[in-house]
């Protein structure tokens, strides 16, 4: 289980967020018993089975429609131990399928960021060989495949930017290594933002409190009509579910799913600048925009900065003891939207694909002028 960096939640409440993904120690042998598939969606009072609400009839036609698709994954990494032994590392977490064709989607941290030999355990207990499609570390996405040498139960996708607080959701998952549970609850909030301990900050995330507990990472998030409007990623505080479970909306894997429909591949946008974030006091200081922003301080040749003819600095000075790098300009706004901290550049990103424009505001030479930089395309990551 990966604990992430404490970030503040409100003004009272500061704790660590985890990934629910089941740490090593869990006895991966324990498991269910095969689930059975069937079952349909009902809308209304007259569908419901004898002695059920129509509330709990909707659970149980859910859970039948979407159980054999969501299904586990064990990730083997290796690490030396203090006497140079090699040791296997067992993780495991949910994922679902997305065709019949065995492509499944879940958490880039579920996949060990494909540095690890995966393997997907179906509703008929038997074990497939999974292989890496892509990832995204940036959106903790990542998509795999599996050849069952049959065609495969798989969810529909839902529409994440149409939710809204107090829906009912459903989590189905393999928590704690109990495959198929199956935990109801409400959109809490939307667009929380979370920040894990190695610093890349997940954005405009779905809080629900249905349970959601190591394991249950890569599970799917679906709504009242069984479609998914999320992947379960993170929860609040180390030790398993408190009521505050996150999950990443769908929606920002659609993009992703498309590019590699069309292309076979998934292109990273790449800028090639670094940063520092000026606040506007010190701004002000330095003769820049008063409003404070993004000092470039460096630029990669050959880059989409580059070609778009942003400017680095061009001498050094100190404030105290921290040297900055100065006469550049400073980015105060990113696609009509304000800078407002260090990751403020990254998350238009986060929303880019190689190719598009990212439309800058800079300062330079005492006056505010705009800047379209079509994006280029980062490395592609060999797995």
């Amino acid at each position: 289980m990966k604990v992430l960096r404490p970030f503040l939640l409100a003004a009272a409440m500061v704790a660590a967020f985890v990934y629910i993904t089941s740490i090593a120690h869990w006895d991966l042998g324990q498991v269910l018993q095969p689930l059975h598939s069937g079952g349909r969606l009902y809308t209304d009072a007259a569908a419901a089975g004898p002695g059920f609400s129509t509330d709990e009839q909707n659970n149980i036609d859910i859970y039948k429609a979407a159980r054999d698709a969501t299904v586990n994954i064990t990730s083997v990494t290796y690490r030396e131990s203090w006497f140079f032994q090699v040791i296997p590392e067992r993780r495991t977490g949910s994922v679902f399928i997305l065709t019949p064709h065995g492509e499944i989607l879940t958490n880039n941290h579920v996949s060990s960021g494909g540095s690890a030999r995966l393997t997907v355990k179906l509703a008929d207990q038997k074990d497939y060989k999974a292989k890496i499609l892509w990832n995204d570390p940036r959106n903790d996405l990542a998509m795999v495949k599996i050849d069952a040498g049959r065609k495969l139960p798989f969810l529909k996708l839902g529409d994440s930017d149409s939710l809204v607080v107090g829906q009912k959701v459903l989590a189905i998952g393999n928590p704690f290594g109990l495959d198929g549970t199956l935990t109801t609850g409400i959109v809490s909030a939307l667009n929380r933002n979370i920040e894990p301990e190695d610093g890349q900050r997940l954005e405009g995330m779905i809080q629900t409190d249905a349970a959601i507990n190591p394991g249950n990472s890569g599970g799917p998030l679906l709504d009242s009509h069984g479609n998914v409007i999320g992947i379960n990623t993170a929860i609040y505080g180390p030790q398993g579910n408190i009521g505050l479970g996150f999950a990443t909306p769908i929606n920002r894997a659609k993009p992703m799913l498309e590019e590699y429909a069309q292309t076979g591949h998934i292109s990273r946008p790449s800028l090639g600048i670094t940063t520092v974030y000026i606040p506007g006091n010190l701004a002000e200081q330095l003769d820049l925009s008063p409003g404070g922003g993004l000092l470039i301080q460096g630029i990669e040749p050959g880059s989409a900065a580059e070609a778009a003819g942003l400017r680095g600095p061009t001498r050094q000075v100190y404030v105290g003891n921290y040297p900055l790098r100065i006469g550049g300009d400073l980015i105060t706004a990113v696609d009509g939207e304000h800078v407002e901290n260090t990751q403020s550049l990254q998350r238009a990103l986060n929303r880019k694909r190689a190719g598009q424009i990212l439309n800058l505001t800079i300062y330079r030479n005492g006056r505010n002028q705009r800047v379209a930089v079509r994006l280029g395309e980062a490395p592609q990551t060999v797995l």
